[in-house]
């Protein structure tokens, strides 16, 4: 098997909303399908999300309590950008926008620098960037 590419679907309670919401960050919506809109995707660079409306997957659920935690109902994704930097800009981004930051930026031990930024419908985006250290 050589997978060429993998997109991953994310189940979202509002399609507009999500579009917004990902547009706020710098990605851009691709395409939609329905009317309305159930299904779409959303891109940044050469990668893609898939966003579909209440199904193909799980969403909501708590709040994060902790950096690990898992038992919150939604996707856990990590983003990786270029630089230490870049993470820093993407975090102030965030902030700026009033989103849900539930991790700061952190130098972790295993050699990357990352926040974690939590989407309305519970989805939690592991932003980071290697630090060239390990």
């Amino acid at each position: 098997m050589d997978i060429a590419c993998l997109t991953p679907i994310l189940n979202v309670s509002d399609m507009a909303a999500s579009f917004a919401w990902f547009e706020k960050l710098g990605w851009k919506k691709l395409w939609d399908w329905g009317t309305p809109p159930t299904f779409g995707a959303v891109g940044s660079g050469k990668v893609e999300i898939f966003l579909c409306l209440g199904a193909q997957g799980s969403r909501g659920g708590p709040v994060p309590r902790h950096a690990d935690d898992d038992d919150t109902g939604g996707v856990w994704m990590s983003w990786f950008l270029n630089s230490p930097a870049d993470v820093d800009a993407a975090h102030a981004l965030a902030v700026s926008h009033g989103m849900t930051v539930t991790q700061p930026p952190t130098n972790e031990p295993w050699g990357v620098r990352e926040f974690h930024l939590r989407h309305p419908d519970g989805h939690t985006f592991r932003v980071g960037a290697g630090t060239g250290s390990a």
